[in-house]
């Protein structure tokens, strides 16, 4: 025990000898040939300089930088409404097959896909919308219809048609007044 902590006392001892040679404004290293030591020069760090407040700051005069114009862009409406892409197409013509079969569920099936492809397209609305009069389910129906009309934009054949099938489901619903109302808007166009 007493020569393990005489062990430690000397190792410390050597320890804090090199220490001090290692300290700042000298090196250990000598070169072979008992040449001249060269200084080291101590690394110096700067000391870090407050930052200046913002406020405080001068601003740059040479670069102004360019205003930067928004890349054009379309509005939020559309004039018309997406067209039918080919696999849209098909499960329209599909669901139309199906409706006039009767099978309706199947139809709405088929339709909610072609909506997923085409979401705005308003011959896809007016479809499911059709496919929901058929299923007895108008608030849906109506629903439909109303969401199609907004995606038809300026064509207005489809916003006639979109108008009519409105008027009829209204009609079916009891809604006599906005069923009118769907009528006046169609033939005005």
């Amino acid at each position: 025990m007493k020569m393990r902590y005489v062990s430690c006392v000397i190792m410390t001892s050597v320890m804090l000898t090199l220490a001090g040679c290692a300290a700042p404004g000298g090196s250990i290293y000598v070169p072979a040939g008992g040449g001249s030591r060269v200084p080291v020069q101590p690394s110096v760090t700067p000391e870090p300089e407050e930052p200046v407040p913002v406020w405080q700051q001068e601003e740059p005069e040479a670069s102004v930088p360019a205003p930067v114009t928004p890349p054009a862009t379309s509005p939020s409406y559309r004039d018309s409404g997406d067209s039918l892409s080919p696999a849209a197409l098909s499960l329209v013509r599909e669901a139309d097959r199906l409706l006039s079969q009767g099978n309706a569920p199947a139809a709405i099936t088929r339709l909610e896909r072609a909506q997923r492809i085409a979401p705005r397209s308003a011959e896809v609305y007016f479809k499911l919308s059709e496919a929901y009069v058929q299923s007895q389910r108008l608030d849906r129906a109506e629903q439909f219809a109303l969401k199609g009309l907004s995606l038809a934009g300026n064509d207005t054949g489809l916003q006639r048609a979109g108008w009519v099938l409105l008027a009829d489901i209204r009609r079916a619903r009891g809604n006599v007044a906005g069923a009118t109302e769907a009528e006046a808007k169609a033939s005005a166009l």
